[in-house]
């Protein structure tokens, strides 16, 4: 930042004593020149006496680091000044996604030796990741003659994390994988569904040895179980820029999926579609909830989504075999119905959530709500095609996530 400068007003005053000057030469009056004595004395006094250096340290505090979007906090700052100071303006330099609704984010204050000062103010959350940066002070003379700047870099982050509600689980959570129960086993049980018969393998039970298919082919037979166990679930949020106006519900939906999940003993792992996928292997426990909600904190429209591609290659590389597949949508873009077919053809089970993007549009006239009820009919035309893909449900944001579930899903 800037050193001590002078103002605007110093250069106009430092100008007129210039023309002053001038004028006593060129009129041959000396005595004009005592006239300009009493501002040069005021520039002395203000250099002289009112010249901080600004040591002025500053704490701010926020109530916590993940705040639910919507939510109103307070933010403090706690100034301390190891000097006096007559005229200080502080400016916080507030995210662009919070909004100020109490108070402001510029203070001017007088600040003595060693005075401690609490400042605050209100702002509403929205989801994303909002970093504070920096704090800038300034200060002016008590004549107005010079300024000094300065700004003091404080870095905090505020995650404004989605609405969460209670859901129905849409699916069955049981399903075959290593893990028994609600939470993962490293050993695993016999079994009580039969599954295949394999050739015998060191180590198994007598007892699993099927007998009469040794003695037909000729060699030692053991049959196969495998016993039901918590399935795998993995969420995919399609951010296409398309559906721009229910991200955020769509993002809600992901994140409530993802707490049902948690109460389940369900591992479960995300993929969020943007232009650079943002993958979360399948996991369990509240450490990774909460490493999943960050990543859907982040979350924006993207022009660039290629969830097609995105989701082929995951599914190749990265999916668990006969996973849960929850494909959180609009569907609205041809590049999204293909992701789902692709789903299908793989063979995964897969339960679509698909936000209604026409339910949260309000028309201002007739010919908005015509052209707004033909495309949600298109819409819909898609969606009875693509029932034989998938289990999808529809829902009408103006309605809780729990009862669209509920319409469609019987468990």
């Amino acid at each position: 930042m800037r050193e001590f400068y002078p103002t605007g007003k110093a250069l106009q005053l430092l100008l007129a004593l210039w023309l002053g000057v001038l004028m006593a030469f060129f009129a041959l009056r000396w005595d004009m020149i005592y006239l300009t004595l009493p501002v040069i004395w005021l520039f002395f006094i203000a250099v002289a006496f009112f010249k901080p250096k600004l040591e002025v340290k500053i704490e701010r505090i926020l109530p916590h680091d993940r705040i639910l979007e919507g939510e109103i906090i307070e933010v403090k700052l706690v100034v301390k000044s190891n000097e006096r100071i007559p005229s200080l303006k502080i400016t916080e330099d507030v995210p662009e996604g919070l909004e100020v609704v109490e108070g402001s984010k510029e203070f001017l204050l007088s600040l003595k030796r060693d005075e401690v000062r609490e400042l605050s103010y209100k702002i509403k959350v929205r989801r994303g990741v909002h970093e504070f940066s920096k704090i800038k002070m300034s200060y002016q003379d008590p004549f107005g003659f010079f300024k000094k700047d300065r700004q003091l870099e404080l870095y905090d982050e505020l995650i404004g994390v989605p609405l969460i509600e209670d859901v129905i689980t849409p699916y069955s959570t049981k399903g075959t994988k290593i893990t028994v129960g609600p939470l993962p086993s490293p050993r695993i049980g016999e079994g009580v569904e039969f599954h295949a018969i394999r050739e015998y393998q060191p180590g198994d039970p007598f007892k699993v040895i099927n007998w009469k298919a040794t003695a037909k082919i000729g060699k030692i037979m053991s049959n196969e179980y495998e016993s039901e166990r918590k399935v795998d679930v993995v969420i995919v949020l399609d951010a296409g820029y398309l559906g721009a106006n229910v991200i955020d519900y769509s993002v809600r939906a992901a994140a409530s999926l993802m707490l049902d999940c948690l109460k389940n003993g369900t591992s479960f792992g995300l993929l969020l579609s943007e232009s650079v996928p943002l993958w979360a292997r399948v996991d369990y426990g509240k450490r990774h909830f909460f490493k999943c909600v960050d990543l859907l904190s982040t979350a924006k429209p993207d022009k660039n989504n290629l969830i097609a591609y995105q989701v082929e290659h995951l599914i190749r590389t990265r999916f668990p075999a006969n996973a849960q597949i929850i494909y959180v949508s609009p569907l609205v873009s041809e590049e999204s119905r293909k992701a789902l077919k692709m789903m299908y053809h793989y063979g995964y089970k897969t339960i679509v959530i698909s936000p209604d993007p026409y339910s949260a549009l309000k028309p201002k006239s007739n010919e908005e709500d015509l052209a707004i009820k033909i495309l949600d009919l298109r819409r819909k035309a898609y969606l009875r095609k693509l029932s034989s893909y998938a289990l999808i449900i529809d829902w009408d944001v103006t309605k809780p996530l729990k009862t669209a579930i509920a319409e469609v899903v019987r468990l």
